[in-house]
């Protein structure tokens, strides 16, 4: 299997999203990665079937592909001992369970790293493993989305809360884990010891909240979230284009573009404006100076304008739709999407993101049903027929 992380074995306890995302990411890197499921499978399985009545799943598809499955019921000793024997057996073990759930079926640190020592152990939580809601049940919708600060910050004045897409949180959380994890076995080439790893949901959102929040911390003020024309700098914001289109002027630097803005639009008239003479000017008068841009902007196309943007130095960026960015050749040209060979043919997914020029990485596979791989497994862990008979007579496994 090729990638940088080939021969690395991982075992994955993980349900829903953000544990399991981290161990998708390490499968298309290159290890080997076993999933243990309970016998009625991660809920996550259910989620399409559940709420929409869809005979597939691709979100599950996406964080569970290059995966091995393996379904034992972890109240049977004997379920626990292989998993126990597969952990031994591992480089890597990461888990989103809680950690009393882990600690309930001897899976916790301590137990883990007392058989194996050069271990690395990561701990995928809501709120952190040190903190008193260690155990608390946590979606991203809950600790990343809403606790960590990010939904009050899209929400301007009195309105609603906006609605958070499916698995946000959770796959930034994993991409996190994923790099902790692969820090970790770097330094474990270097001191031949393993480590107990954690990454939080609540951590993650706050990090992504980075700017506003060190502001916050540096400068004890509130940030006000603000809409379009009350933009700080109302040249780095969205516009309508004559058909309705919606796209993103990137003016960061604004007295650098602002003549470069002027001039493309053909509103120099603009620049000998008082309101508009300075960047705090501009500021004071930010709905004005949107409300004046509009009436211009609003006269072409984007197709029209991209040009004249592209000449005149006016840096710009779509705001797509899932279906624009699914067709748009640029996100395939930088690698946005991956084609997995499914059981029924082979389908474009969505690329987890990085790229290894020296060790390019090979999709290992469509996501497993579950228990696929169980007898597979056993077999290799030296388990005959008559036992894997034995185990299933007695419930261990499905």
């Amino acid at each position: 299997m090729a990638g940088p992380l080939a021969g690395v074995k991982v075992v994955e306890m993980g349900v829903w999203v953000a544990g399991p995302s981290c161990a998708a990411i390490l499968a298309d890197w290159g290890a080997d990665v076993i999933k243990i499921e309970p016998p009625e499978g991660d809920p996550f399985r259910g989620l399409f079937a559940g709420l929409l009545d869809l005979p597939m799943n691709p979100p599950f598809e996406l964080d569970n592909r290059g995966k091995r499955s393996v379904a034992l019921d972890l109240e049977k000793d004997e379920a626990r001992q292989i998993a126990q024997r597969l952990i031994d057996g591992a480089d890597v073990f990461v888990s989103n369970m809680r950690p009393r759930v882990l600690a309930k079926y001897g899976f916790d640190y301590q137990a883990v790293a007392a058989r194996n020592p050069r271990i690395i152990y990561c701990n995928v939580t809501g709120y952190g493993v040190e903190s008193e809601d260690a155990n608390r049940a946590a979606f991203d919708v809950g600790a990343f989305w809403s606790r960590a600060g990010l939904a009050a910050s899209l929400t301007v004045g009195d309105n609603e809360p906006p609605q958070q897409r499916g698995g946000m949180g959770d796959h930034m959380t994993g991409a996190n884990a994923a790099g902790a994890i692969s820090a970790a076995l770097y330094n474990r080439e270097k001191t031949g010891k393993g480590q107990r790893l954690a990454v939080s949901l609540l951590r993650v959102g706050v990090y992504m909240m980075g700017w506003d929040a060190n502001t916050v911390l540096r400068m004890g003020m509130p940030i006000v979230p603000y809409d379009r024309h009350h933009a700080v700098n109302p040249i780095i914001n969205s516009f309508q284009d004559k058909n309705g289109k919606w796209f993103w002027l990137l003016l960061l630097q604004a007295d650098r573009h602002w003549p470069d803005l002027l001039r493309a639009l053909g509103a120099e008239r603009l620049n000998d404006d008082p309101r508009f003479s300075s960047i705090p000017a501009r500021l004071q008068y930010a709905p004005e100076l949107v409300d004046e841009l509009d009436k211009v902007i609003n006269q072409k196309t984007l197709d029209e304008w991209a040009p004249i943007f592209d000449r005149e130095n006016v840096w710009f960026a779509p705001v797509n739709t899932l279906m624009d960015v699914a067709s748009d050749p640029l996100a395939k040209q930088s690698g946005a999407f991956v084609e997995v060979e499914a059981p029924d043919g082979k389908f474009r997914q969505v690329a987890t993101p990085a790229d290894f020029y020296g060790t390019p990485v090979e999709v290992r596979g469509w996501a497993p049903e579950l228990g696929q791989n169980t007898e597979e497994v056993l077999l290799e862990l030296g388990f005959d027929w008559d036992k894997i008979i034995a185990l299933k007579e007695a419930g261990a496994i499905p």
